[in-house]
């Protein structure tokens, strides 16, 4: 399998010396192997078809090698959590730049809670602890008129100091 990788990328780098502009190795590396996967399981599925289990169990051995030369692709589970991620981080963003070109002064934190949200609700309401929205919600409630008070507090207590 290791020479028949050596070989693929013989043929790559001499394709590409004749080309105009060379392509990113990383790229060129991962695309080389991904089609030798490729053909490898169109060659078992068709050994299978005809009976060489043999032929299949070799091939299957040499896709067990190419794909320890591949990065590692993320599971469903990851991609989800990427997407959700993702999601959540673009919608506060985009609140963001438009409450800035508005004007409107927001927190980055709740806008970004407000974005988890709608991740959460996108997913249904069931997806949702009800319980702890409520908490944020109330947090957001009391916060501001209780930053506003202490901060009233000291500033008439370090006015009397100073």
């Amino acid at each position: 399998a290791t020479r028949s990788i050596l070989a693929k990328f013989k043929d790559k780098d001499i394709e590409l010396r004749t080309g105009t502009a060379p392509a990113d190795d990383d790229v060129l590396v991962t695309d080389v192997l991904q089609k030798m996967v490729k053909q490898r399981r169109e060659s078992i599925a068709m050994y299978e078809q005809g009976g060489r289990q043999e032929l299949a169990d070799i091939e299957a051995a040499e896709v067990v090698v190419i794909e320890d030369f591949l990065p590692a692709q993320l599971s469903d589970d990851e991609a989800q959590a990427a997407i959700k991620a993702i999601a959540a981080e673009l919608g506060a963003a985009s609140t963001v730049v438009i409450a800035s070109a508005t004007g409107l002064p927001i927190s980055t934190t709740h806008t970004l809670v407000g974005a988890v949200l709608g991740v959460g609700l996108a997913r249904g309401i069931a997806a949702l602890n009800l319980s702890v929205i409520r908490n944020i919600f109330m947090s957001w409630i009391i916060t501001l008129p209780a930053g506003a008070g202490l901060a009233i507090l000291f500033f008439f207590i370090l006015k009397a100091l100073f």
